[in-house]
């Protein structure tokens, strides 16, 4: 049975998405594990811009290589407006935030592990 480009492994798209971030300068970026707690996604990845403009870029610079490097087109909200943009990848959630945004919302909190203090770490 051959593997379309879309049903890539969780795993390596968490990496391509951590590397893309990683070149677009995102700052504070978490990744959670929803394995096993979550049948939305395996994981969420949750980082910052420091502007409306670097949210936007972050945004669309990842879902540029996703779709080159997959084949995967991934479903977007909020990149018009550059707060908070989702970016819905299928076994990955990502979440671009402007600073102030993140900081009200506290999105990473709701899905941190019972008892986790600090953030959670990003994958090696």
């Amino acid at each position: 049975m051959k593997i379309a480009p879309t049903d890539v492994q969780s795993d390596a798209l968490l990496a391509r998405i951590l590397s893309s971030l990683d070149d677009d300068k995102a700052e504070e970026v978490v990744t959670i594990d929803l394995r096993g707690r979550s049948s939305v996604a395996d994981h969420m990845v949750v980082c910052s811009g420091r502007s409306s403009r670097q949210v936007g870029a972050i945004a669309e610079k990842l879902i540029d290589r996703l779709k080159a490097d997959f084949g995967r087109s991934c479903k977007v909200e909020g990149k018009e407006q550059g707060d908070w943009v989702l970016i819905d990848c299928g076994d990955v959630v990502v979440h671009v935030f402007r600073p102030e945004v993140r900081d009200f919302y506290q999105l990473e909190k709701m899905w941190m592990p019972a008892g986790g203090e600090g953030k959670a770490s990003r994958p090696v």
